[in-house]
């Protein structure tokens, strides 16, 4: 059963990294957010537990993906947080305004990603 959560996942993130990539919905066509206000919400709400400080992703209960630099649109974002898979709690428009999600994924976007491992001295030897 995990596995298939796991492929499950996978699938889910290439289908919103490809749709990402199209005319439509890229990070750019996001709603303006406040990235400082974004922070706050990230470390207030809890996703740091799943999702690390630095949006690095984890392993607490799976594997949560990483959410620094997140190529997923902005409405694949939004839709995640009101109706997402596995163990990821659900924040309706009642716990959570759009303009909290705007500046939530403000703040992903704000943080460095993941380096190329080409940039890591430790596998340049």
């Amino acid at each position: 059963m995990r596995k298939a959560a796991i492929i499950f996942n996978a699938a889910l993130m290439a289908v919103a990294l490809l749709v990402g990539s199209g005319p439509v919905a890229r990070a750019q066509d996001a709603p303006p957010g406040d990235a400082v206000e974004g922070k706050r919400l990230f470390l207030a709400v809890g996703c740091y537990l799943c999702h690390g400080r630095a949006g690095q992703g984890g392993a607490m209960n799976g594997p949560a993906p990483i959410l620094a630099k997140t190529q997923m649109p902005f409405e694949g974002f939004k839709g995640q947080l009101r109706q997402p898979i596995n163990d990821m709690p659900a924040y309706s428009e009642a716990l959570m305004s759009d303009k909290q999600v705007a500046d939530i994924y403000a703040f992903v976007q704000s943080l460095p990603g993941p380096r190329p491992t080409k940039d890591m001295p430790i596998f340049n030897d």
